[in-house]
């Protein structure tokens, strides 16, 4: 079987000479942890709205309304860990330790302080932004929202610090420790969860705590881990304390644009939950349990991800483009068998996982044929919109991911989901739609980018 694997995935162009340093074993030791890790944080999201439905549909629809803006900070602290991951994978791969820990205590550094202005910012005007947003909402659908949004920014600088700490290990290909943390923390959340909702009956806020003390938890245990000297890169204190404006200017080079793209995209799905909220209680509910369960189909291509990164950062940090062309052809080949093979499970079990939901027949209905739709763009298109762009950053070439996915998501998707939502009245199946065509015409882009090679001459270090 595993031969046959290793055929389907070999791309028929290889490349002369040049280095080969990530054989089959150790590619698959980085992307069976990132695949586990990846598959229990849907699950646990996935339990988390079970836990939430049983608080009545008002609350599920807060929750799901507020996770559209917290996602936006989320984004942002993941952006800059990002960047700072390609910077230190190209560093890695030209052998420079020195740099290398100083990238990764500058990735700390800004990590920290943008999360402190963005949690003060939140939770001065977060009442402010709900009002404005979703102020259509019903009065028990708002109380869930301020309530969930309150708590959860206490967790932004936990969030920072944790994603810093795992871009560095996923750096170095040592995935299978942040899939521990990652279970570590998952399980406290799930217990906190069940607490908070069915022994408290907390509603939003027996959700938000346990979710907010988790991630504190992760924080810690990945500080500590990154403080080890022993690592191939490692956090040095004197060096996150202070500001080095070569190497943060290095970082954020890759960071921002990765950051506006992502940023720019969570606020294109506010807008859209303007939109969503005005649809009704039913089409909200159904919304947030869809995108708990695309999040769980999904998990292939953000596993696959990181991989990229840190396979075409290090390739392109040693100076051998050929290398990076061969991984980014060989992991493409791979996410894509391993998506179609994943989404087209998700679709076997989903009727027996929306028995679970205690939401109404209409709300099950939608859900179904939301998922339906986002299954088969994930499994067929969504592997060249998301990690082939991800090998992309990691070769420097972050501006055209940039423009590809503002023109996609901001415009296009956008646009798409008013007309169909709303002038078809096609509701939440619409906006579904209109991501699957966003995702296609990105995904048309990133390969003629790619093909084009100007990626090649991209300078990062």
């Amino acid at each position: 079987m595993s031969s046959v694997l290793e055929k389907i995935i070999e791309p028929k162009k290889q490349f002369a000479g040049g280095i080969r340093p990530f054989d089959n074993a150790s590619l698959w030791a980085m992307i069976i942890p990132l695949l586990i890790e990846q598959l229990l944080q849907a699950v646990v999201g996935l339990a988390d709205t079970l836990m939430v439905s049983y608080a009545g549909e008002a609350t599920v629809s807060g929750v799901s309304l507020d996770t559209m803006i917290y996602t936006i900070f989320i984004y942002l602290f993941t952006a800059v860990a990002t960047g700072g991951a390609v910077v230190v994978s190209q560093y890695l791969g030209s052998a420079d330790r020195e740099n290398s820990d100083l990238a990764a205590s500058q990735i700390f550094h800004i990590n920290t302080a943008l999360s402190v202005v963005c949690m003060i910012v939140m939770l001065l005007l977060g009442d402010a932004v709900l009002s404005g947003l979703y102020g259509s909402v019903e009065p028990a659908v708002m109380d869930a929202c301020r309530i969930y949004l309150r708590i959860v920014t206490l967790s932004f600088p936990a969030n920072a610090v944790y994603n810093a700490g795992a871009s560095l290990y996923r750096s170095m290909g040592k995935t299978r420790t942040t899939m521990f943390v990652s279970i570590a923390m998952n399980l406290i959340n799930v217990a906190g969860n069940a607490i908070g909702v069915f022994v408290l009956r907390a509603g939003a806020a027996g959700v938000a705590w346990p979710t907010t003390v988790s991630w504190y938890f992760a924080a810690f245990v990945m500080t500590a881990l990154c403080l080890r000297e022993s690592n191939d890169v490692c956090l040095r204190p004197k060096k996150a304390v202070s500001f080095h404006k070569t190497m943060t200017l290095r970082i954020l080079k890759i960071a921002v644009p990765g950051g506006i793209e992502n940023g720019l995209f969570q606020l294109a799905k506010v807008a859209l939950g303007s939109l969503i909220a005005a649809l009704g209680t039913a089409q909200i509910a159904a919304n947030g349990i869809g995108q708990t369960i695309w999040s769980f189909a999904a998990l292939v291509s953000v596993a696959l991800s990181p991989v990229y990164i840190t396979v075409a950062g290090q390739c392109m940090g040693a100076g051998d483009a050929d290398a990076a062309d061969y991984y980014m052809r060989k992991l493409t080949r791979l996410t894509v068998l391993l998506a179609v093979l994943w989404n087209a499970a998700v679709l076997i079990l989903l009727p027996a996982i929306l028995p679970l939901y205690d939401i109404t027949a209409e709300t099950k209905r939608l859900v179904f044929i939301i998922v339906l739709i986002h299954n088969i763009f994930a499994g067929v298109v969504q592997p060249f919109s998301m990690p082939l762009a991800a090998g992309l950053r990691a070769a420097g070439d972050v501006k055209f991911a940039m423009y590809s996915a503002i023109f996609c998501t901001v415009v296009l998707r956008t646009a798409l989901s008013f007309v169909l939502a709303l002038w078809l009245h096609m509701g939440v199946v619409g906006i579904a739609l209109a991501m699957g065509i966003d995702w296609t015409v990105k995904a048309a882009l990133d390969l003629i980018r790619y093909r084009g090679g100007r990626w090649r001459s991209m300078k990062v270090i």
